[in-house]
């Protein structure tokens, strides 16, 4: 069997390109917010916000996306936006010692599969919509459930619905709003008949 010059090379080629391909190790472990963090929705200060948040490691990405709400968080892994594979996804453990609602803490931050989150509590999350509230150890959760109310979920038991719906503002402002626009369509002056 005779090889040419030219697969010869070709194969060289080959075998110096995959010695040279260089592995990048992305670091995904969590980091901590500062004053320059922003929520990837609201392009508002984390820290201005209270209740827990969240963080996305991306494929690719050295930096994670922080959410100001975990709810939104959860909402991301589920929504078609991605722009690459999620990697991994942390938030903030509210059982840990020093966290409080308007200060989550730094450092305790939890892996959002092995979480136990609170749903349906009176507690609202940063931008001011329901949040699911997460704690490390079943037993944290449920004492939060027992004064806050809701009820105790694992991230596989929250369904899409609750996290994906809509978020109600409150009382009927969207009808005074439908109203409003409607009187102003009703008072412009009529040039099709007139």
């Amino acid at each position: 069997m005779r090889i040419s010059l030219r697969s010869a090379f070709f194969v060289g080629a080959l075998v110096l390109l995959a010695a040279c391909k260089e592995e990048v190790v992305q670091d995904m472990a969590p980091q901590d917010m500062t004053p320059e963090t922003l929520g990837h929705y609201c392009q508002m200060n984390l820290l201005e916000h209270p209740g827990p948040k969240a963080q996305v490691f991306l494929e690719g990405n050295a930096a994670p996306l922080f959410f100001s709400q975990v709810r939104d968080a959860i909402a991301y892994m589920r929504g078609p936006e991605q722009v690459a594979p999620i990697r991994a996804v942390y938030v903030n453990d509210m059982g840990k010692t020093g966290a409080t609602w308007d200060r989550p803490g730094d450092g305790n931050w939890i892996v959002a599969d092995k979480a136990f989150y609170v749903l349906g509590s009176a507690r609202a999350g940063g931008m001011g919509a329901p949040e699911a509230v997460p704690f490390s150890t079943r037993e944290r959760a449920e004492d939060f459930a027992l004064v806050e109310g809701g009820r105790v979920l694992t991230l596989a038991d929250i369904t899409d619905d609750m996290v994906l719906a809509p978020v109600d503002a409150g009382g009927d402002q969207g009808d005074d709003d439908d109203a409003d626009f409607d009187g102003r369509l009703r008072a412009l002056p009529n040039k099709a008949g007139g």
